[in-house]
């Protein structure tokens, strides 16, 4: 999914990485590239369901978990190590609503030779939600504010098995939707071993 070496993809890492040296240059020029172009499938109810990155790239969007692809992606063709991340959050923001699920939300970690592995997070801004490039400190999309919110353990070299089954079963935006992975509650993880 993370199809870094196809040459669409190449194609891209290379004219993000022209005129500017460093990983950390190269990787906020990527990182802002993802969060600014490419668009959040159930932000502009884009039908087009992508997981690879480089279907994320012909299509100009995806959910959080296929941007966090086509970011690892362009960071691995330019030469930066980069992982995939996931936190449980709930899928309302607000205590009144009745959507009490959660679900997985997918971002990077990019390896960074002055700072070591960094967090960051391309889903997209909009209103409440303003993730920015600014290491060290980590201005991710979202915090954990409700009971049940974690960041999973870890950095993942490919996408979890279950982010990659919804992507590739679901054939609208709004299936995947309805369908959106969840994690065990922390509670539950830790007790038996997930991840």
């Amino acid at each position: 999914m993370i199809d870094w070496n196809a040459e669409p993809v190449l194609a891209k890492a290379r004219e993000l990485a022209d005129g500017v040296a460093g990983d950390i240059a190269v990787a906020e020029r990527c990182y802002l590239w993802v969060r600014d172009h490419v668009r959040h499938s159930r932000d502009f109810r884009i039908p087009a369901v992508t997981c690879a990155a480089s279907d994320v790239l012909r299509h100009g969007a995806g959910y959080c978990y296929a941007k966090a692809h086509l970011l690892a992606a362009l960071l691995r063709a330019n030469g930066i190590p980069a992982a995939l991340c996931y936190q449980r959050l709930r899928v309302s923001d607000t205590e009144t609503d009745t959507d009490q699920r959660f679900s997985l939300h997918g971002l990077n970690a990019v390896f960074l030779r002055d700072y070591g592995w960094y967090r960051l997070d391309a889903r997209g801004n909009k209103p409440g939600v303003d993730a920015a490039f600014c290491p060290p400190v980590e201005r991710l999309a979202f915090s954990l504010t409700f009971p049940g919110e974690y960041d999973l353990p870890g950095r993942f070299a490919a996408p979890l098995p279950e982010i990659v089954e919804v992507l590739t079963r679901c054939s609208t935006e709004d299936e995947v939707f309805r369908c959106l992975p969840d994690a065990p509650s922390a509670d539950d993880a830790a007790s038996d071993g997930f991840r």
